[in-house]
């Protein structure tokens, strides 16, 4: 257990120093010397020249399987996130029933479409896009030949699904709209 906080003195300084020396960690050293490890390492980087505490293969091991399960981890997300975005652009062209509370007395009033109507599918499509950005963020895609190609495409698809929603709304909104 540490001491109530207390000055940093010379001899704390040199004994951080010898101590080094002898191979301790920084973490034995606390201990010997009953301060933080905050209090050593401050002690260690203000030495002149500073000291390094080497971090054994344990935890260059561990660290790097946590970096090895963070990005299996990233890359699952990835992919469920895309599956999300297909599960949302497929519902665009199900049956879809449209309900609403309204009136004076809050009625419930719902109507089916054999497909999403425009406004629908705009925010389908929308939800969707953003799982797609995120998951192209988490697990970006290879770099290759055909990524040119393949951002032309769903550049293309992207704008004329943009100017099929448009004309939905525009029909909608000339028929009176439901």
């Amino acid at each position: 257990m540490q001491s109530p906080r207390r000055p940093v003195t010379q001899a704390d300084r040199d004994q951080v120093a010898a101590l080094h020396a002898e191979g301790k960690t920084r973490n034995d050293i606390a201990e010997i010397m009953d301060r933080s490890g905050s209090t050593i390492s401050r002690i260690a980087e203000r030495h002149d020249p500073p000291l390094i505490f080497e971090r054994g293969p344990e935890v260059a091991a561990a660290t790097e399987a946590r970096r090895i399960d963070l990005a299996a981890l990233r890359a699952e997300l990835a992919y469920k996130l895309a599956v999300d975005a297909e599960k949302l652009r497929a519902q665009m062209w199900e049956e879809t029933t449209v309900y609403s509370f309204g009136g004076k007395e809050n009625d419930y009033n719902e109507h089916t479409f054999d497909e999403a109507p425009a406004a629908e599918k705009r925010a389908l499509m929308g939800t969707a896009g953003m799982a797609i950005d995120r998951s192209l963020k988490l697990s970006p895609p290879e770099a290759n030949d055909g990524l040119a190609a393949a951002k032309s495409m769903l550049g293309s698809i992207g704008e004329a699904l943009a100017g099929f929603v448009r004309a939905e709304d525009e029909q909608q909104t000339d028929s009176g709209g439901e």
